[in-house]
């Protein structure tokens, strides 16, 4: 009765949502025609055209597309919290363990589970034919793949070795900056560069479909984790994938993240000790290309390896440490070294990883701390700001170092993953730079272990609007003739306006923030 229930009962008001949120999505796919980046290349079809003209050099046009943009977002945010509502998961994040749970519990949230990757995907479809919207970084890509592909090292050289580098849409921060991804990404960027001939449109599209594997990996990966470890899967799908943060910062943002991601939860999966030892040595391998896609992921590797050896509450030997981490360092280092042996890039993005932080504009307090640390010793030394502030973010990478190293060596560690997601945490905590899809690095790894409590689910439904609202007013592209100061006030405006009726004012979704609303 429970599986027909759902399915019939609650079947329109799902279509529904459905439906309204591939609405959203189209219409952000619309408005990001008008504010997206693009770059003005003379190899590209849309900046050669006069067709946009109306909602990209026409203030109205923009202006309106802005609007769309913001809206469109906080409308998809509110279908993803009514979906979960009416699909009956566990909305205040509490009450999500599938360790209990009978036959006919199983099969309900395995039909919750389709109906979920039904709507992610009704969602993402749209998204694929935007601009890029919440950053331009798939233009830094391309840049690096030329750069590559000019015979240039993108591990020490900056993109403007390159001559008329400006015309490829990427930021000017990236001009003198080493490149903070892995060989196996510079491979695919070099392919790309050369498959479009860096034509804009075709490049985003090529990107966009890889990124697309990526987040089919993560949807795959996601709830057999979650069941895995105990955890509800369509609850932890609904958390991570179906969230609205997810499609527009890794594919209509277009981030290396989503195949970082998919690379890195694919691999967990099949690092099972009841896995035949050909599964758990492609769980490596797996590994290996999320560390060749974006290093940072390297911290996850002496937790994967527990993952072989861990049990609840006993204790690990360093003998059995030593050898599951010698293993793991045997096979990732194998696949990273043929990486860097086919692009001659070697392990150059070792260094590189220490210095990406000159990359980007330091959000994070631990980067405006380090300017500040510099402004104050060039005030004194006259050394400049960089030494000193360089000197800071070093002392930070060797804090996240020392965290991981001090977690991975416990006698009693608590579950690996758990503690794969606080040394990543610590590590996106000191770097210098914060991004809002850096969130999207740890999300995953705290749900599949249901390391969850009601509070969380609050501050995460807050935070999604927030990042989304932020991220549309922060990155608006448009015409120089056209004030961007009053378009992203406005922006904001509306923004804050469509989060406070979400919290306040919408009956259905207000229930979904109850310590801000009794409050």
């Amino acid at each position: 009765m429970r599986k027909r229930f759902v399915a019939t009962t609650l079947g329109p008001d799902i279509r529904r949502y459905i439906r309204m949120g591939t609405i959203a999505a189209s219409l952000i796919m619309v408005s990001s025609w008008g504010v997206g980046w693009l770059p003005q290349a003379q190899n590209s079809w849309f900046a050669g055209s006069t067709i946009p003209n109306p909602l990209r050099a026409w203030t109205a046009g923009v202006v309106i597309c802005a609007a769309g943009l913001v809206l469109g977002g906080l409308w998809l945010v509110r279908c993803w919290l009514r979906l979960g509502q009416i699909l009956q998961l566990p909305f205040t994040g509490v009450d999500t363990s599938c360790i209990n749970e009978t036959p006919d519990e199983h099969r309900v949230h395995d039909q919750k589970l389709r109906v979920l990757n039904r709507a992610i995907w009704c969602w993402t479809a749209p998204l694929i034919l935007t601009f890029p919207i919440m950053s331009r970084d798939v233009f830094s890509y391309l840049a690096q793949g030329r750069l590559l592909h000019a015979g240039h090292d993108p591990y020490g050289d900056g993109i403007s070795a390159v001559p008329g580098w400006f015309m490829t849409g990427a930021d000017t921060l990236w001009a003198q900056s080493p490149s903070p991804y892995g060989p196996a990404f510079l491979l695919i960027s070099r392919l790309v560069w050369f498959l479009t001939d860096g034509g804009p449109e075709w490049a985003i599209l090529f990107f966009r479909l890889l990124f697309l594997a990526g987040m089919a990996m993560c949807m795959w990966a996601v709830p057999r984790l979650a069941r895995r470890f105990g955890v509800r899967s369509d609850w932890a799908q609904w958390i991570v994938i179906t969230n609205p943060l997810f499609g527009l910062y890794m594919i209509a943002g277009t981030h290396n993240d989503t195949l970082m991601l998919g690379l890195l939860l694919t691999g967990l999966y099949f690092l099972n000790p009841e896995f035949q030892r050909r599964r758990i040595l492609w769980g490596f391998i797996l590994l290996g290309g999320s560390i060749a896609i974006k290093p940072l992921t390297v911290l996850v590797l002496p937790f994967a390896g527990l993952l072989l050896v861990w049990q609840p509450g006993q204790r690990i030997g360093y003998r059995a440490r030593v050898k599951v981490w010698a293993a793991s360092l045997l096979i990732v280092g194998a696949v990273l070294t043929i990486f860097g042996a086919v692009t001659g890039l070697w392990f150059g993005w070792i260094q590189a990883m220490t210095t990406s932080g000159q990359a980007a504009f330091p959000y994070a307090p631990f980067g405006l701390l380090g300017l500040g640390i510099g402004w104050i010793v060039d005030a004194v030394l006259h050394t400049g700001i960089e030494p000193a502030a360089q000197v800071f973010y070093s002392l930070g990478t060797l804090i996240a170092a020392a965290i991981t190293a001090w977690l991975a060596l416990l006698p009693r560690p608590q579950h690996p993953v758990f503690l794969a997601g606080i040394a990543l945490s610590a590590a996106v905590v000191v770097a210098p730079v914060f991004q809002p899809w850096y969130v999207l690095w740890v999300l995953p790894i705290f749900v599949i272990v249901g390391a969850w409590r009601a509070w969380c689910s609050v501050l995460l439904y807050l935070l999604v609007a927030v990042l989304i609202v932020a991220g549309v007013v922060d990155q608006l592209a448009v015409a120089q003739w056209i004030p961007i100061l009053p378009l992203r006030i406005f922006t904001a405006a509306l923004g804050v306006a469509g989060i406070a009726t979400l919290v306040f004012v919408d009956r259905h979704t207000r229930d979904a923030f109850p310590r801000l609303t009794k409050a």
